[in-house]
């Protein structure tokens, strides 16, 4: 009886380390992606910025008519 509980105990070991390796590369198949705001919202300084720090130029890039 002990030598059936010690081989079902390695099938089951054994299966439970197959299981954990599929699931460790299918982790790494898939790339990481680092989210990065700056990529997205943060475009640089706008009008209104470059209003108040550029004081003798002129604020808009458009034309006046």
């Amino acid at each position: 009886m002990r030598a059936a509980l010690s081989t079902a105990a390695v099938t089951v070991l054994r299966r439970a380390g197959e299981q954990l390796f599929k699931f460790l590369a299918w982790i790494g198949e898939e790339p990481i992606t680092v989210y990065r705001p700056e990529a997205r919202y943060m475009r640089g300084p706008g009008p209104a910025w470059r209003a108040k720090h550029q004081g003798g130029q002129v604020a808009s890039l458009r034309r006046v008519r």
